[in-house]
């Protein structure tokens, strides 16, 4: 169109597409840079700088470092003080089973003196008896009892000491109370309970009881010859 009506046309030099490309490429590179300045700017000033934050990193790292060695040292000495205690431990064991295996070894040698002192004549003293060692401990079955004990004959031994031996358990099932004499009144074979010795003679012997029936104690009685009163009496260590 021509004339005063027609529009405005503008004539420029043609720019090649390389170079708007590389401008666009700049315009961006400028408008990132601009952005990370304001974005540094903006921590610095709300008091946040990455230096800082960098070495407060690097330090709390060595930190934790020398804690995590002080942390192995110290489990190290732990392990090696629960060795020792182990040890110390197991020593103390090995004592006290020591201890004890004397404590009885004594008490045993004890026993022993005392049997024999018992064999010794002892000038014109008349001539006794005396139960040594009498104990009364259940046995590997349920409801068994297993009972020993020694007679000695004590002071001048002008002649064999003869009788017989009676055994008398109290027992208790729940709140009834009974007595079981052994040998029973009934039994006519009481060899095992008859005494005839010079110096000593052991009695030993088993007997049961009912289910759940507790022995409460035990006592012997030592009779001369025919006698119906005993000559001696003495209650059981029960075990």
């Amino acid at each position: 169109m021509f004339g005063i009506s027609a529009p405005r046309m503008a004539v420029r030099t043609a720019v090649p597409w390389y170079w708007r490309w590389l401008g666009l490429i700049v315009l961006a590179l400028v408008i990132m840079m601009f952005s990370r300045t304001a974005y540094d700017f903006g921590k610095k000033f709300a008091g946040f700088d990455q230096s800082e934050a960098d070495s407060e990193v690097q330090r709390l790292t060595v930190a934790n470092g020398k804690l995590e060695q002080e942390v192995a040292r110290l489990s190290g000495n732990l392990a090696q003080m629960e060795r020792q205690m182990q040890i110390q431990s197991a020593t103390y064991d090995d004592l006290v089973k020591q201890v004890k295996a004397l404590t009885d070894e004594n008490a045993g040698l004890k026993e022993d003196l005392a049997f024999f002192q018992t064999l010794m004549p002892s000038g014109g003293k008349e001539g006794g008896v005396a139960v040594n060692r009498f104990l009364v401990q259940n046995d590997a079955l349920p409801g068994e009892y297993r009972y020993r004990l020694l007679l000695t004959q004590t002071g001048q031994r002008s002649k064999d000491f003869q009788g017989r031996v009676q055994f008398v358990v109290n027992l208790q099932q729940d709140s009834k109370k009974t007595v079981l004499s052994l040998p029973a009144e009934d039994d006519k074979d009481a060899r095992g309970f008859t005494l005839n010795f010079r110096f000593y003679q052991r009695v030993e012997g088993t007997f049961r009881v009912a289910p759940g029936t507790v022995v409460k104690s035990m006592q012997v009685r030592v009779f001369e010859g025919d006698g119906k009163e005993p000559k001696l009496t003495q209650a059981a260590n029960l075990s």
